[in-house]
């Protein structure tokens, strides 16, 4: 298991290293924005890896819930990973409004407006926040539970983002991709987002992969401590 994360570090380093490259070095600059548009290239990979973990902790919450009354271990399991999940989600959707806050600056003169698109966003941070804090502060059994149902309360938010440019006029551009006609980005510029859309996302892979673990050794260690204060009662 030791040797597969060395290996999975390495091919993550070498992703975001070309993707780098790519990102910087080859692909042309934006005739209108200049070299500010190649924040595209950082910014879209972490709300795609918000959305995959996000959608990872919801999925894992549910296998909690459905598990947590006939099999133990694999309910921790799922457990240990919803938050591994939850924590990657976080930092990527921090770095997704700090991506665009310095893009907006740059772009439009403005780092915020309280528009569809931002302001959703931000409540789902705070949600994800929120859960972590249960995670963290709530003791006693029933403390996965809680967090469970905030997790799926939390994902209701992920659609309502992805779809507040369609619905609602914000200040975000509309839709780059699956936006309908005229939408997209020029051929040139994919190689630059698909490198580091892989690249960040085998970075969060890794992170979580150590997370799990380390959430899992407490969660056996827990109940080992609590195996033993019942024998010494």
């Amino acid at each position: 298991m030791k040797l597969f994360r060395w290996l999975w570090l390495a091919l993550t380093l070498a992703l975001l290293a070309n993707g780098f490259r790519v990102a910087m070095f080859v692909v042309p600059i934006d005739q209108e924005q200049g070299e500010i548009s190649r924040i595209l290239y950082y910014h879209v990979p972490s709300w795609c890896g918000m959305a995959v973990f996000f959608a990872v902790n919801l999925i894992c919450s549910l296998v909690y819930l459905a598990l947590r009354n006939k099999n133990l271990e694999r309910a921790l399991k799922a457990d240990a990973l919803a938050l591994a999940s939850a924590e990657m989600g976080v930092v990527y959707c921090l770095i997704g409004m700090t991506t665009g806050s310095l893009w907006g600056r740059a772009a439009w003169g403005i780092w915020w407006t309280w528009d569809a698109r931002l302001t959703t966003t931000l409540v789902l941070w705070l949600i994800y926040v929120a859960y972590l804090l249960v995670r963290r502060f709530v003791t006693g059994p029933e403390m996965r539970t809680l967090a469970a149902v905030v997790a799926i309360f939390g994902y209701l938010d992920v659609p309502i983002v992805y779809m507040s440019t369609r619905w609602w006029r914000t200040q975000h551009p509309a839709p780059v991709f699956f936006g309908g006609p005229n939408s997209g980005v020029d051929p040139s510029m994919l190689p630059a987002l698909w490198w580091n859309m892989a690249g960040w996302l085998a970075w969060g892979i890794f992170v979580v992969m150590l997370r799990y673990a380390a959430e899992y050794r407490q969660q056996q260690a827990d109940l080992k401590a609590a195996h033993s204060a019942l024998e010494a009662a």
